[in-house]
């Protein structure tokens, strides 16, 4: 009897965090799915509880995604209220803790007397486990976690070491499927945190986990199988783009949700889709920047465009298709995520591995 494989797929936005459990015995429509408010969003929510109070904050836990919750601690600040931080929770503001500082934050371990603490962190273990267990759902022993992560080095800046890592994508390997950690690069902090709160887990960026989601949709993998596929993850704050045959990248390109139009998304698909779009064109457009391999087709390949994530209706009017794997567009990237978990078990087992792309084998 084939042993069940249970993984719990968590891929945490700016808005949502989308959950799926994958189990082997059942079918993707049957597995448990969960679109909970993203850890950033649920944190903020208690900053801004503290601050309604009037209460000193303190901030403990661990370096995590900051949007709302980065603008909640700068909104309490501005109310004349004292803030202090642990200094691993404190990067969740800015990884050069002189910065932090800088805003007015005492660094400490200890809360200061009087303080309210919030705990910081892009994953919530004990508050999953409650929620599953009040549906006699048990957490499996397989985790895979995606997250943008920025990356840090003091000698650069944040957008150049986003493109390092969008090239290190593809100097790693150039299939979708294989673009997850065990072991993440060390530039990679907030991943590496992560890792520090669910040991063992697999680690991904949101960028290609949802692109390898929207591949489970009959219509995208069939397109990708012939003349090719752009997907484009038209994320809360990231727009992430690949130009794929089968699972093999042949190009990619990021820009911040926020500075996108369609005339803007329109122009770099079509770029990508040529094999003519530059890093320097991206990023004289806002973006993080663009990278095409040696082997990149010619004769007008990857017609087909398919699209996803929250703010997909941005590129709606150019008339692509909204890719829907298993019919449920919300945990695209979750679904990435259990496949790329998948082919690791298969690497690190030796053992052919299921698979959730249409057709294909593990």
């Amino acid at each position: 009897m084939n042993q069940v494989i249970r993984i719990l797929a968590i891929d945490v936005g700016a808005g949502t965090q989308d959950i799926v459990l994958y189990e082997s015995t059942r079918n993707p429509e049957n597995f448990v799915k969960l679109v909970l408010p993203s850890q950033t969003q649920v944190v903020a929510r208690r900053i801004r509880a503290v601050t309604a109070r009037g209460n000193p904050l303190h901030l403990t836990g661990f370096l995590m995604g900051g949007g709302a919750s980065s603008e909640a601690i700068r909104d309490h600040l501005e109310a004349g209220l004292p803030v202090s931080a642990h200094p691993e929770a404190a990067r969740t503001l800015h990884n050069d803790l002189e910065r932090v500082r800088a805003l007015g934050i005492v660094l400490t371990e200890l809360p200061p007397l009087g303080a309210e603490v919030v705990h910081l962190g892009d994953i919530d273990v004990p508050a999953l486990a409650t929620a599953l267990r009040a549906f006699e759902v048990e957490l499996p022993p397989i985790w895979a976690i995606a997250v943008q992560d920025h990356g840090y080095d003091e000698r650069t800046d944040a957008h150049e070491y986003r493109y390092r890592f969008l090239q290190d994508l593809l100097s790693h390997t150039n299939d979708v499927r294989m673009l997850a950690y065990r072991i993440p690069p060390p530039y990679l902090l907030r991943m590496r945190s992560v890792q520090q709160q669910v040991p063992g887990c697999v680690l991904m960026d949101t960028g290609p986990a949802a692109v390898l989601g929207a591949l489970c949709d009959p219509r995208v993998w069939a397109a990708a199988q012939e003349d090719g596929a752009i997907v484009v993850n038209v994320g809360n704050m990231h727009t992430f783009a690949v130009a794929l045959r089968r699972t093999r990248i042949y190009g990619l390109f990021e820009h911040h949700t926020g500075g996108v139009t369609p005339p803007i998304l329109a122009e770099l698909v079509r770029a990508l889709q040529e094999g003519t779009l530059r890093h320097e064109q991206v990023v004289a457009l806002g973006g993080h920047g663009a990278v095409l391999t040696a082997e990149y087709p010619g004769a007008a390949p990857f017609p087909f465009v398919a699209i996803t994530g929250p703010n997909r209706s941005l590129a709606r009017p150019l008339g692509w298709y909204e890719a829907a794997p298993f019919g449920d567009m919300m945990v695209t990237g979750a679904y990435g995520l259990v496949e790329a978990a998948l082919r690791i078990l298969e690497r690190e087992t030796g053992r052919p591995q299921p698979t959730l792309l249409p057709g294909a084998t593990g």
